[in-house]
Parts: structure tokens; C-alpha cells; sequence
């Protein structure tokens, strides 16, 4: 069934990319969940209640006021037990070698995650510190660059989101591009430069218009029929009255989003 749904990019797809899109059929699912909950017991009682619909869990380990390192340790393998990746959005912009020095550090980011975030503006050396921090302990790894942004204002234009393109589709450590969720238009654009890359999105909510602090949010339907391969998702689900609820109607729109999608 996943060549039936992905296309030929199933047969060239390898590695993280494969995994990702065949955990996208077993749940029939592409949502991402921003699990922005503050503390261990917040983000359990998310992850029981939603694991079902999720297929990769976005984390900011920075921010849990109780972290342990035992207690992220358990958390990281219910996450792994439930079929979800772990994406720590840590949006690394350093040159490479802090990078890497970075993903290890009092959060040791290499040990857990899947993937994590980064700018391109120091240059491509930065993907290779990040893979290197990931080779330290043995593991893979894969870097989502930010190629598009959805938040208001922000200075990600045109030319620098080619470049990142046109670096990042050649990388072989690179899993992909985050891109705007709430500009179909911009991408469709990206669609067509990434290749065969991954691209994920914020910015998409069931409830579209403007959010907090500039966010903007699209309809996540809309968003993968024009591009995404993954709908990241926080307060939408988070916040929800049911999110178990809410997280199966998100997984819906998205399945059905590819589904449709040329």
C-alpha cells in the first residue's frame, strides 16, 4: 500500500524517509505533534491520549521545567514504542563543530532524537557537525532545514529559501525542508524544488486565521495537497476540549490531503 500512496518516491525514498512514509500508512496519518507541554506528566498524559493519530512527536526539551534525564529517557521510548519519531525542533544555527558539540551538551539531543531543526545561514557545514553528533553514539540522524517560515515577518524571502533548497536537496544528511503551512502557493513552489526531500509544516490548524505572537495558520487539507508530507500540529490538539478527539481529525484531513494529492 505505501507504493500505492507515495508513488514512485517510495522506490527512492531509503532510511528515515522510508520509515516515515511507511509509518504514515499504518497510522494512516501525517501529523506531527508539537507536544508544548511543560512539564513530564503533561506531555505522558498527551502522548497516552493521542498516540494512536500521531506519527511524529516535535519536542523542545528546553522548556520542561522537571526534565531528568530518566524520566526523557522513558518518555523518548513510549514515544518510540507508540511508531513515533522524535523531532527536537532545536533550529541549530551555529557553525558546524558547536553544532555538533551542541547535540551532545546537559540534554545529550543526539542520544534521542530522530531529527532536529536548523538554519542554513552559517552554511552547509552545520548538517555535517549535527550528522557527526549523531555518529558520536552510533546513531542516524536526520536535518529538517528551515526553508520557509510561518510566522509573521519573518526574513526567510524568496532567494534564501532557493538557496536552502538547492543546498539541501543535495545533502544526503539532510531528511528535508520545514515549509509555510499557511501559503499553499509558496508550497507548491517548494514542492517542486525539493525533490524527493521530506516537507513538513507548521502553521495549519482546523481553525484557520491568525494565532499567537504573528503565528498564521492554513487549513492542513490544503497543505498537503499542495506539497506537505507532515502537518505539524501543537495548540490545535494540545489545547483541545479532546485530543484524542482532535488529533483523529487531523489525521483525517492529512490522509485524505495525500490521498488526493497529484
Amino acid at each position: 500500500m505505501s507504493a500505492e500512496v507515495w508513488g514512485p518516491r517510495w522506490d527512492s525514498a531509503s532510511g528515515l524517509a522510508k520509515q516515515w512514509m511507511e509509518a504514515c500508512v499504518t497510522k494512516q496519518s501525517l501529523v506531527i505533534l508539537a507536544a508544548d507541554r511543560y512539564t513530564m506528566d503533561g506531555l505522558t498524559s498527551l502522548l497516552d491520549e493521542v498516540s494512536e493519530y500521531v506519527v511524529a512527536l516535535k519536542t523542545h526539551v528546553d522548556l520542561v521545567v522537571d526534565w531528568t534525564a530518566q524520566a526523557w529517557a522513558v518518555f523518548c521510548e513510549a514515544a518510540h514504542s507508540h511508531g513515533m519519531l522524535i523531532f527536537e525542533d532545536r533550529k541549530f544555527a551555529d557553525i558546524g563543530k558547536i553544532s555538533r558539540d551542541q547535540m551532545g551538551g546537559v540534554y545529550d539531543i543526539r542520544s534521542w532524537s530522530d531529527l532536529v531543526t536548523a538554519h542554513l545561514i552559517s552554511g552547509p557545514d552545520i548538517v555535517t557537525g549535527l550528522q557527526e553528533g549523531w555518529k558520536d553514539v552510533g546513531r542516524n540522524g536526520g536535518v529538517l532545514l528551515l526553508a520557509q517560515m510561518s510566522s509573521r515577518g519573518n526574513l526567510l524571502d524568496e532567494d534564501y529559501t532557493d538557496t536552502v533548497v538547492a543546498v539541501g536537496k543535495e545533502n544526503g544528511g539532510v531528511f528535508g525542508f520545514i515549509g509555510n503551512g499557511s501559503q499553499p502557493e509558496g508550497l507548491r513552489e517548494l514542492r517542486k524544488q525539493a525533490g524527493n526531500k521530506m516537507i513538513w509544516t507548521p502553521g495549519v490548524n482546523l481553525a484557520i486565521g491568525d494565532g499567537e505572537m504573528g503565528q498564521r495558520y492554513g487549513d492542513p487539507y490544503e497543505a498537503v495537497l499542495a506539497g506537505s508530507d507532515g502537518i505539524i500540529v501543537g495548540s490545535g490538539i494540545h489545547r483541545a476540549n479532546d485530543p484524542a478527539h482532535t488529533a483523529r481529525a487531523y489525521a483525517d484531513a492529512s490522509w485524505r490531503g495525500l490521498l488526493e494529492r497529484d
